[in-house]
């Protein structure tokens, strides 16, 4: 066996032996890589259309590979791609098949680019795509909690702090509060997108190319607004793949905090919501149960995805410029945050969309808790002109009568008030009830039904 027969093609004549077998293991990625052979294929074609346009290659030879390429991408597209990890990459297996195919002319493929900017221009479409794909999925979950909190804008249910009833809202109300969270994470994503969206091809292995490249062109073709401006930063950059897994972490943990209190909702000691059958599973011991598997699934995605974001940005942390091969584990965080963030929001949006809500147990947890304290403290402060710290201990000391008569707030008498203090009337016992505590938080952003309804115009609007 000759020494070109024994070393990798891909290294030239630099080298004369084969790599070590665990060498070779631990240096290809096809395995994980090859989720971006759209990207590949998209933005070789872009490569190759430029080189011939600017007649640094043949017009027949770049059409020819651009033919090579759709080739390609049928056979990938249909299941064709056969991994071989002497070829290392996604790369290096598109460029195997396309001389299989086409012959010799496949060499001038990569002329004026190096795998640096290549994976790196792949990358950053891929992120890209995968910021689109997030976005969407968080608006399609807005819309079905909007949805949901139309239909329940009325329905009263406690609004606690420190897990204890604090005062009653709506949850109509309390469903808006995650279309607010979900509106800020589509934001993350697209900010992530604008970001990133500047196109490192034609920056080479690290310092630029000899080749009179048109990088506007290539950019525009790939739908980046323009070339990257730096070549060391183009081909070590990838801040857009850490955008993105901060603005999915941030999407998880809201997702993880709904998924909690649907799995509390579910509880027998809360009964606020049921389960549908589609979102939930039983169990293979006792035949009563009903669990919210996938809510606590969502939950559990949440540790997965943090996780992944520890991991990137680790790696990436004391990188020095410009590419170093640390940079082909940045792949497999992405992947696994790509797959668990649109597993969680389609999986949130179905259980939203589906839950049956029970307003009578949600009713009956808010006036159990004595949720309108408050509202008598308050009606002292306006009614009789008291400061609210001394309104605060009396509505406290009726608080305290209540539970040592065993009667929720609202049924204490005029005779029980007025032992308290006797600036306590009859109008003192109108705002005890839930619905007219609701219904007076009409500030800006507050819980009254009609303040809802209004948020929800403005999210539809918006959406």
């Amino acid at each position: 066996m000759t020494k070109d027969a024994k070393s990798n093609p891909m290294w030239g004549g630099r080298f004369g032996g084969a790599p070590d077998k665990v060498m070779e293991a631990i240096n290809a990625s096809i395995s994980f890589d090859k989720h971006l052979w759209r990207q590949d294929i998209r933005a070789s074609k872009a490569h190759v259309a430029m080189l011939g346009q600017t007649g640094i290659i043949d017009a027949d030879a770049a059409a020819k590979i651009a033919e090579g390429l759709d080739a390609i991408a049928a056979e990938y597209e249909a299941g064709g791609l056969v991994e071989n990890p002497a070829l290392e990459d996604i790369h290096m297996h598109v460029e195997s098949r396309l001389k299989q195919l086409i012959g010799e002319d496949a060499g001038r493929l990569h002329t004026a680019r190096s795998r640096n900017d290549q994976v790196a221009t792949d990358f950053k479409l891929f992120v890209r795509e995968a910021c689109e794909e997030a976005e969407a999925l968080l608006k399609a979950l807005q819309a079905a909690l909007i949805d949901r909190a139309e239909e329940h804008a009325e329905t009263v249910m406690p609004g606690f702090t420190h897990l204890q009833s604090g005062q009653p809202v709506t949850l109509g109300h309390h469903l808006m509060a995650y279309v607010e969270m979900a509106a800020r994470d589509r934001s993350r994503f697209v900010d992530a997108a604008k970001r990133m969206n500047l196109c490192p091809l034609g920056t080479a292995a690290l310092a630029g190319t000899p080749y009179p490249v048109d990088r506007e062109a290539t950019a525009k073709a790939l739908g980046f607004d323009g070339p990257t401006r730096n070549s060391l930063d183009s081909s070590s950059d990838r801040d857009f793949a850490l955008d993105y897994v901060m603005a999915a972490t941030s999407t998880a943990l809201h997702l993880s905090r709904l998924a909690e209190e649907i799995v509390i909702w579910a509880s027998q000691p809360f009964g606020f919501v049921k389960l549908p059958d589609a979102w939930s599973t039983g169990s293979s011991i006792m035949p009563q149960k009903r669990n919210p598997d996938a809510a606590e699934l969502v939950r559990g995605h949440a540790g997965r995805v943090l996780g992944a974001l520890v991991s990137l940005a680790t790696m990436l942390k004391g990188l020095p410029l410009a590419y170093a091969k640390d940079l082909q584990d940045d792949k497999p965080p992405v992947l696994e945050v790509r797959e668990l963030i649109t597993l969680s929001l389609e999986a949130m949006r179905g259980m939203i969309a589906e839950l049956t809500f029970v307003p009578e147990k949600m009713r009956a947890a808010a006036a159990s808790g004595h949720a309108t304290a408050t509202d008598l403290a308050d009606w002292l402060v306006r009614e009789k002109g008291v400061p609210f710290r001394d309104a605060h201990h009396i509505s406290g000391s009726a608080v305290a009568k209540a539970e040592e008569k065993g009667v929720n707030l609202d049924a204490l008498t005029l005779d029980d008030l007025k032992a308290i203090d006797n600036r306590l009337d009859e109008t003192a016992l109108e705002v005890l009830t839930l619905d007219a505590s609701v219904a007076s938080r009409t500030s800006f952003g507050g819980t009254a039904p009609e303040r809802v309804r209004k948020a929800i115009a403005e999210a539809r609007k918006t959406l």
